[in-house]
């Protein structure tokens, strides 16, 4: 039996630290770009078209900053918990954000401990990245605090999970990991923290993550 795919605390850094700037750098290039335009087009049209570039662009900005900040940060002190209505805020503008993506979630409005809650948020991200061509990422979220499960269930075409991805959230050998592969690496790592194991199923246009 192969070991299960280990990085140091420093690769881990590095890697997690990677992954924020790649999701961040898109709109922010496009924040310039559009600023840019402003000061070189006379034209009112198309001065009206970088300045509705520059809304979207801030608005995924700071949707993806908002995210990572609760899904890799550290949302508090040790021990502390965190609003499932702040977590859903935040799922709702970093998924939608992507323009081809939507959100149904149900779940009570209370508190749960940070590392639960970090992990559910990196499971939305995941769920998003099986919905290549668009979709609905429907959040479940069940049991009595803190002893709860949640359920992220992917629902579009060509729904997919990665092999790499689905060894990574098992705890077992996913091979090299890189930039794009470290979230399910670090849910992982994550759920072993809030002491949950996740579990996945992939059918046809439906992928499910179950954390319980």
């Amino acid at each position: 039996m192969t070991e299960p795919t280990a990085l140091g605390d420093l690769d881990l850094a590095a890697l997690v630290s990677s992954r924020i700037c790649h999701d961040v750098i898109n709109p922010v290039s496009a924040i310039s770009n559009g600023l840019e335009m402003l000061a070189e087009e006379p034209d009112d049209e198309m001065r009206e078209a970088a300045m509705d570039l520059i809304r979207k662009s801030a608005f995924q900005a700071s949707a993806k900053l908002q995210f990572a900040r609760l899904a890799f940060g550290a949302a508090g002190s040790a021990g502390a918990e965190v609003d499932l209505r702040d977590a859903e805020k935040v799922a709702r503008d970093f998924v939608q954000g992507t323009g081809k993506h939507e959100v149904v979630w149900q779940g009570p409005p209370v508190t749960l401990p940070k590392n639960k809650v970090k992990l559910l948020l990196n499971l939305v991200a995941l769920g998003v990245v099986a919905l290549p061509r668009g979709g609905t990422v429907s959040v479940e979220i069940a049991g009595e605090p803190p002893a709860v499960s949640f359920a992220v269930v992917s629902k579009g075409p060509r729904a997919k999970l990665g092999e790499q991805t689905e060894s990574l959230l098992a705890g077992a050998d996913g091979g090299d990991v890189d930039a794009h592969s470290i979230q399910p690496y670090y849910a992982r790592r994550v759920a072993t923290a809030a002491g949950m194991t996740v579990t996945t199923e992939s059918k046809d246009e439906e992928v499910v993550f179950r954390a319980a």
